[in-house]
């Protein structure tokens, strides 16, 4: 366990960088990489994705660049080597990788509760059917993995005997993957909705049901960047939360915006909003009491091996966010 959770912290980062759009509201005053754990997910890009085509980092002096990865580990290297100022993820990553040293901090709250599914391809009828099976996840030791585990053991299974977690990469690995027959199932967050939609995969359970009390996907930067770059770290989070607030208010036009990068179907965004849209947060308020829920579904997991106080795993200097 000791090692696993470690070697993932050495993995090499690798991303696709997408062009900034969207008209030039004040003179930029810095360029900032932002960096998402994945691309095929509504809730973590979305935000970013329309906030580049409307202008809001712009206007908040911040010349942003989208620069998706394919896992939260991959995203931790480049953020702590400091290629990326700022970091999107699933939750559970700040706690483990903290706790394996790594020098960064939560800086807002993304998506509260839990936004994630089970999918299941067609054959798949109950998630009963996957034991002795294989499900997908992104990366050893990211949250799609952790997931996976807490899944195995909603169900009374040993997630190392009764079921194979498979660390495949994004989306389109786990679809391909899925349809080889290669796994059966595999953890992601609102993009499952959308390839029930489609008709790709089904929900088998929406992960909430296991995780009672969760943060979803945060906003993470490391250490030297909150000290150094403290201004930079404002105007995204401004841009981020003006663009959900846009979201909440027009979820047609934002899926249009971000259908033209995730390449989905605006019709299959507006299903990812309605799954995720409610969960996005409003200001960024970090819940401690919620960080301590998922501490404690680690420890138990064994994923952790010992509790830090919640409050080394972020900083209130930048939450709420003022619009």
């Amino acid at each position: 366990m000791h090692g696993s959770r470690r070697q993932f912290l050495t993995l090499a980062a690798s991303g696709l960088v997408t062009a900034q759009v969207g008209p030039r509201l004040v003179r930029a005053q810095a360029v900032v990489k932002i960096g998402t754990a994945v691309l095929g997910d509504y809730a973590m890009v979305g935000p970013v994705i329309v906030a580049l085509e409307k202008g809001y980092f712009k206007r908040n002096g911040i010349d942003a660049e989208l620069v998706p990865f394919r896992g939260g580990p991959d995203l931790l290297k480049a953020v702590i080597g400091g290629e990326i100022l700022v970091g999107l993820t699933g939750a559970t990553d700040i706690l483990v990788f903290r706790e394996a040293g790594a020098p960064i901090k939560m800086i807002a709250a993304q998506t509260s509760g839990n936004h994630f599914t089970l999918n299941g391809a067609p054959d798949i009828q109950r998630v009963a059917d996957l034991r002795g099976k294989a499900i997908g996840v992104t990366k050893i030791g990211s949250t799609t993995w952790v997931f996976a585990r807490l899944l195995a053991r909603e169900h009374g299974w040993d997630p190392e005997r009764d079921v194979k977690i498979v660390p495949l990469g994004g989306l389109d690995a786990q679809v391909a993957a899925l349809s080889r027959k290669e796994i059966h199932a595999f953890v992601w967050g609102d993009g499952g909705a959308v390839l029930e939609a489609q008709g790709r995969s089904k929900v088998l359970e929406r992960l909430d049901s296991v995780t009672p009390g969760w943060i979803s996907q945060l906003v993470y930067a490391s250490e030297d960047g909150i000290r150094k770059r403290p201004d930079d770290i404002r105007g995204v989070l401004r841009g981020l939360f003006e663009a959900i607030h846009f979201m909440r208010d027009d979820p047609d036009q934002a899926a249009t915006l971000v259908s033209r990068t995730l390449r989905w179907d605006p019709k299959a965004v507006l299903v990812a909003h309605r799954l995720s849209g409610p969960l996005l947060s409003k200001d960024g308020t970090i819940d401690p009491r919620a960080l301590r829920t998922m501490q404690d579904a680690l420890l138990e997991l064994g994923v952790l091996s010992r509790r830090l106080p919640p409050e080394d795993h972020y900083t209130t200097a930048f939450t709420p966010v003022k619009l």
